[in-house]
């Protein structure tokens, strides 16, 4: 397995606040995340997990605070975003396919789109990571003939074929039946072994205490507590995080 190289972040977030009609939702968010590290955000709903992640990959713009990939500060204005946005995955809870391709395709088309591959090069990188989710017999068929684990998969295949420098889940479980959430955890603990860096907003306990190295979680759009996964699990520190596992026990 991949050791997470902790001489430098691979993500610096600083001060990062975010309003919506006058209502905070991030209020001054600091976060590092490592090469090779999986960091879970926790939080109740309208916590602030999910604008984190938008915020992070640039598709909400930040009200105030800095944001770096590597030793670039990608939070400054005038910036090319799109291709900001194509060194950062995302994946989110409901898949997300192109219903009119097939699944080979779908993974394919943003190599071409994004990278300029060739279509024939673009489709060989495509079949490498359906045969390394266990799909490449499935590769002619379309979104809609697939379980919901497959799908999610193939989304989660298709942002990391373009070699993201980051990668980042929105409740990528969510719309999963719990037999299919398994599916969807072997996969990424399949990129943890190879090195992929991950920050995953989840509600599924389980799932954060098997797959995250660091935990976040968000109350009122702040942290309230940080700490390796199994001491946030086995000892929390704050009283609203004590409550909040509690609840989700």
């Amino acid at each position: 397995m991949t050791e997470i190289d902790w001489t430098k972040p691979r993500l610096r977030a600083e001060g990062i606040r975010k309003v919506y009609d006058d209502r905070q939702v991030l209020g001054g968010i600091n976060l590092e995340v490592y090469s090779g590290q999986i960091v879970a955000l926790l939080g109740s709903s309208g916590s602030g997990k999910s604008t984190l992640l938008r915020c992070l990959n640039l598709t909400e713009s930040i009200d105030d605070g800095r944001i770096w990939l590597e030793q670039d500060e990608i939070s400054k204005p005038g910036l090319n975003q799109d291709e900001i946005r194509g060194q950062i995955g995302m994946v989110f809870q409901q898949y997300n396919l192109f219903a009119h391709l097939t699944i080979l395709e779908n993974i394919a088309l943003a190599l071409v789109h994004v990278k300029k591959m060739k279509r024939t090069d673009a489709e060989a990188v495509a079949m490498h990571w359906l045969e390394r989710i266990g799909l490449a017999d499935k590769a002619r068929q379309y979104p809609d003939k697939l379980s919901g684990g497959q799908q999610q998969r193939t989304a989660i295949a298709r942002a990391v074929a373009l070699n993201p420098k980051l990668l980042l889940l929105d409740e990528v479980t969510s719309a999963l039946d719990p037999e299919l959430v398994g599916e969807v955890l072997e996969l990424i603990r399949d990129l943890k072994a190879t090195g992929t860096t991950i920050v995953m907003a989840t509600h599924e306990m389980e799932f954060a205490k098997a797959a995250a190295d660091w935990v976040v979680f968000l109350d009122g759009g702040v942290i309230a507590e940080e700490a390796e996964a199994g001491e946030f699990f086995a000892n929390p520190k704050a009283k609203r995080t004590q409550e909040f596992l509690a609840r989700m026990k």
